[in-house]
């Protein structure tokens, strides 16, 4: 049995005060199942049922002539409501999806409701209403965040070679252990859909039991899994249709760009481009330094705010899921690293905030924050600067990003496919300038493996919709 947010806490103190508030606590949980799943068939065969005999008690309600104070556009129109409604409640029992006290208060309260606006005249209100109940008691279960950043740091400190471990300490992630503890991974839901994060950490050798009772568990709230950024070393859990209930496929979207520590050299003709971008910042007198974010200076902390909130007018809020940490100079994270540049009058124009994994082995960039009319090359040089200081401690990996779609930026010669899908990335440069930043992280040449997205062929259109509002619609405001 694996342990996750989702899971009751039960305490074993007979006759306790500890125990009786924990009773109390779930019967008030709003997230309390009331009526749980059945297995796949029998839920199908039960929605087939409803379905079937609904559909053959509007026939017999729609030709029943005796009936001659309804109008056959208003029955028409009540019948179909109603079909609607009992049409989403099976889907929703095919989809195994638990009923909660807050489904089944809110599905009754609008059945009311719609029952009530028909008896007073409000005939399309009341069928939406009708319909809208079937939709909600059958709304699938959200996840909830999990138990904060010690939960997950002490296997963070134990993986190594994943860029992404550093970002399951995310708050808005809920996390997903195994029975003892020593693997974990993380996911969110959204619209039935629970999105993985990357992939597991911990102890690689209880990967595929983690997996198999994530899926079980998904199985048992009714949601369907994808993968977002999960590494080529990996695919083999998730396209195992054995082990998640499901048949996925891989879409590639893009490399992980890492940084080899030790033999980092910017000597060669292929970096010209990059050691000029650092010798420009020299010339113009600026400094770095690097601090740990849980220990900077009040006076430290309101120039770095003042950073975010100038930096290209993204700064307000923040946004970005599978890669990316929140709480932004909050100190609420161990391990966070940032590199800070001034000019040659001290006053800050960039930083960067890096993570790190496996004891200091692996640090992968979180964000990196400037002011607008930033001098050029600042960039680069906090970046080489902090390889720099990594090599000093022995850190053997620097992960600076994620380069989504390489091919796209790198073939010269498009074919139609990839000329339609360069155009709809175009589409989103106000967002993320992906072309700009392949071209800044291609001048460090450090493409590394391939990250995919797992996701089920027929929901593919949903899909879009699911990981693109995860990575762009944004969490909160900044602090």
């Amino acid at each position: 049995m694996s342990v996750s947010d989702e899971s009751p806490i039960r305490l074993r103190h007979r006759g306790s005060r500890a125990e009786s508030s924990t009773a109390l606590a779930r019967v008030v949980d709003p997230q309390r199942v009331l009526v749980s799943t059945m297995p796949r068939q029998a839920r199908r065969i039960a929605a087939l049922i409803i379905v079937g005999g609904f559909a053959v008690l509007l026939f017999m309600v729609a030709r029943n002539r005796d009936l001659a104070d309804w109008h056959p556009s208003g029955r028409l129109a009540w019948s179909l409501s109603l079909l609607v409604a009992v049409m989403l409640l099976a889907r929703g029992i095919d989809l195994g999806r638990p009923v909660t006290g807050v489904h089944a208060a809110t599905a009754l309260a609008m059945l009311l409701a719609g029952v009530g606006a028909h008896l007073v005249g409000l005939g399309v209100p009341g069928d939406l209403l009708v319909a809208g109940a079937g939709f909600v008691v059958m709304w699938p279960l959200p996840s909830r965040p999990g138990g904060g950043p010690e939960s997950v740091w002490p296997l963070i400190l134990a993986t190594r070679g994943d860029p992404l471990a550093p970002f399951a300490m995310q708050s808005t992630k809920s996390v997903f252990f195994n029975d003892d503890r020593t693997a974990v991974l993380t996911y969110r839901t959204r619209l039935g859909f629970a999105v993985v994060s990357g992939d597991p950490i911990g102890d690689s050798s209880r990967y595929r039991a983690l997996v198999a009772d994530f899926a079980r568990m998904c199985q048992r709230r009714g949601w369907r899994i994808m993968v977002l950024s999960c590494g080529a070393q990996r695919l083999e859990l998730w396209r195992d249709a054995a082990l998640v209930h499901q048949s996925l496929m891989a879409v590639p979207i893009g490399r992980d760009v890492v940084v080899d520590v030790a033999n980092f050299d910017m000597s060669g003709r292929r970096f010209r481009n990059l050691r000029q971008a650092v010798a420009r910042t020299h010339n113009r007198g600026i400094t770095t330094e690097i601090v740990y974010e849980q220990g900077i200076s009040d006076a430290l902390k309101a120039e770095l705010t003042d950073v975010v909130r100038a930096s290209h007018g993204v700064g307000r809020y923040e946004r970005g899921f599978s890669m990316m940490l929140d709480g932004v100079l909050e100190g609420r994270y161990p391990g966070v690293v940032l590199i800070v540049g001034r000019d040659h009058n001290g006053r800050v124009q960039a930083f960067h905030r890096y993570t790190q994994s496996g004891a200091g082995s692996d640090v992968s960039l979180d964000l990196p924050w400037r002011r607008l009319g930033a001098p050029n090359g600042i960039d680069e040089r906090l970046t080489v600067d902090m390889i720099a200081w990594c090599k000093a401690r022995g850190t053997r990996r620097v992960s600076l990003a994620f380069a989504a779609f390489p091919e796209l930026f790198d073939t010269k010669d498009q074919t139609v496919a990839q000329h339609v899908y360069y155009s709809l990335i175009r589409l989103g440069e106000p967002l993320i300038r992906l072309e700009s930043l392949y071209r800044y992280l291609g001048k460090f040449h450090a493409l590394g493996r391939r990250r995919y997205v797992l996701v089920s062929v027929r929901h593919l259109p949903a899909a879009l919709l699911v990981l693109l509002s995860l990575e762009f619609v944004p969490h909160r405001p900044h602090r």
